[in-house]
């Protein structure tokens, strides 16, 4: 009897709190002196209680006149989940593709996917004039539907079925995405993606390595 090869896996991760330990809005935040009315929006959001791109241009707005050298500043603060490395290994083991879209922020997103070696990647991008935030996002939101358009464009992009797509994340507009992979897999989830997600993961997300030899 021939063995079945394993499937070319697709692997796309939320960025804030599940391929990053840190909400990057809440980094800024902290320049701007605003984190804690950030935080509070962010996490009533992550629950499913306020309409994410709603929520997020009230929290962009709090940045404004924020100057743009805190980008930088951010990413030197930004500290990569344990597991991560392992995982994007191991998928580009498998001839896969990783990918990592984020209702955050290209600003920090872009440096952060050349470091972790990533293929593909999609953020929101925030206005800046005069070398300072405006307080405005630019452009259509990365919101719960658009992580899902993501998935697809780059699943068909690689030539790689859905059957053979993973999709992680923490919060409720990762739900969507989660929906159409094979295997949605809740990470450090709220409890309205760990009710929803088809596997439940702490921590570490090498934990999620195993789950690649279930793909069809």
């Amino acid at each position: 009897m021939t063995e079945t090869s394993p499937a070319r896996p697709l692997v796309v991760l939320d960025c804030d709190s599940t391929t990053i330990r840190d909400e990057v809005i809440e980094l800024i935040a902290d320049e701007a002196g605003t984190r804690a009315l950030v935080a509070e929006v962010t996490e009533r959001a992550m629950r499913g209680e306020l309409d994410f791109a709603e929520s997020l241009r009230e929290r962009v707005a709090t940045l404004a006149g924020t100057p743009a050298s805190v980008f930088r500043r951010v990413y030197e603060r930004v500290r990569p989940t344990r597991g991560i490395h392992e995982l994007v290994a191991e998928v580009h083991a498998r001839g896969g593709v990783v990918g990592v879209v984020s209702g955050g922020f290209h600003e920090v997103l872009d440096p952060l996917a050349e470091d972790l070696r990533l293929d593909r990647w999609r953020a929101n991008r925030l206005e800046v004039e005069g070398g300072e935030l405006t307080g405005r996002v630019l452009g259509p939101i990365v919101d719960g539907a658009a992580k899902a358009a993501a998935l697809r464009e780059w699943a068909e992009e690689a030539g790689i079925p859905l059957s053979a797509a993973v999709a992680i994340g923490d919060g409720a507009n990762d739900l969507e995405m989660m929906g159409i992979a094979a295997i949605g897999v809740g990470f450090n989830a709220k409890p309205i993606v760990r009710e929803r997600a088809d596997v439940s993961i702490e921590d570490d997300l090498a934990l999620a390595i195993p789950l690649l030899d279930r793909l069809g």
